[in-house]
């Protein structure tokens, strides 16, 4: 497919619905070819991928899955940013502890999460820890930098996946039970879990994202100050 770069931008949304039918192994490898292209600290490309096609590693990356899904879900209901680096702690923990609810309903209602392992294509990225560049490493406070070597890895993934006709979503989730996954996939202790990448052929793709306009992110020489273009825009 040929696309045109500006609206493949504005409107590659996350997408969890799929045809059922698996991604080929070859196809997958034609959207690897164009996503090592993406750029990386010193051009050390430091992502790893493994390409989940096993059986029971699929139903056990689900159910690792799952039990951070529920507590995402408990958070957003009470009113939180899942575990974001500046939040309440205490709240943080009662919404957790109400998490089983989450899980009874998936159980009587399976989505996305619960049927995971039946999903056409399942890519777990990782990231080489003596790859990054994490220049924020010693900072008192949570570390950030070292994501930049490998997420546009991802986001050019998905972008390929959409010249394929494919689509997809990136999810963190698996990183809440990282040595779980390790153990289940056999990664060393040097490579960390950055994300999973669910891909498919899409029953629906969404063409009109919302998102916050430039004028409520970006301002002239100071935090929250004039905004960029002085006005905040438009939304979509």
């Amino acid at each position: 497919m040929n696309l045109d770069l500006v609206d493949t931008l504005r409107s590659t949304g996350a997408v969890r619905e799929f045809d059922p039918e698996p991604v080929a192994d070859h196809v997958l490898a034609r959207l690897l070819d164009t996503a090592r292209f993406a750029p990386s600290g010193g051009n050390r490309q430091g992502w790893r991928v493994i390409v989940v096609e096993d059986a029971a590693a699929r139903a056990a990356l689900r159910d690792i899955y799952l039990s951070g899904w529920y507590e995402y879900l408990a958070m957003v209901s009470a009113g939180l940013v899942p575990w974001a680096p500046v939040t309440d702690r205490e709240a943080e923990a009662a919404a957790i502890a109400g998490a089983s609810r989450f899980a009874e309903a998936g159980a009587a209602a399976p989505g996305f999460a619960e049927t995971l392992e039946g999903a056409p294509a399942l890519l777990l990225v990782l990231a080489d820890l003596s790859a990054l560049a994490a220049v924020d490493r010693d900072l008192p406070r949570y570390t950030l930098a070292g994501g930049a070597s490998i997420y546009p890895f991802v986001w050019s993934l998905l972008l390929a996946a959409r010249a394929e006709g494919l689509a997809g979503v990136m999810t963190t989730m698996p990183v809440r039970r990282e040595d779980e996954v390790r153990a289940l996939f056999d990664i060393p202790e040097t490579v960390a879990v950055a994300s999973l990448i669910v891909l498919g052929r899409p029953l629906a793709t969404p063409r009109r994202l919302k998102r916050a306009p430039v004028g409520s992110f970006a301002w002239v020489d100071r935090y929250e100050g004039t905004p960029l273009g002085g006005t905040e825009g438009a939304s979509t």
